[in-house]
């Protein structure tokens, strides 16, 4: 038997216990724009500039650089000037920001079983 798929409400309470869950956690709390840059980074192939990043996000570049700037801090990309075009800048994935979407996503995965969990005693229930 083929899953369900969620609903709005289902999508909408599984992104409010993943962050809820993020915040609560001791470590980075990263704001919506900044977690939106980070995840374009890490989860769509390809080089990545801060013009790249700004046309795909639609948002200007300085708030594209407000973003980066914090994820740098972090540890989470790392900057470096494009070989091919010593005016661009490209976007890098590290160690600690791959082990931040990995932590991310175990923790979206405990908020996805415990969204199911729940709706299964709903429907048992009613």
């Amino acid at each position: 038997m083929a899953a369900a798929p969620l609903s709005s409400d289902q999508l909408v309470g599984i992104l409010r216990d993943t962050i809820v869950s993020l915040v609560r956690r001791d470590g980075v709390d990263l704001s919506a724009r900044q977690l939106g840059v980070f995840l374009t980074c890490y989860l769509t192939d390809g080089a990545h500039t801060v013009r790249g990043l700004a046309q795909e996000l639609n948002v200007s570049k300085p708030a594209i650089t407000r973003a980066l700037d914090r994820l740098t801090e972090l540890d989470f990309i790392r900057r470096k000037v494009d070989p091919s075009d010593r005016r661009s800048v490209l976007v890098q994935r590290t160690v600690k920001g791959a082990a931040f979407l990995r932590e991310t996503r175990h923790i979206m995965a405990d908020a996805l079983a415990a969204n199911k969990t729940e709706a299964a005693s709903r429907r048992a229930a009613g």
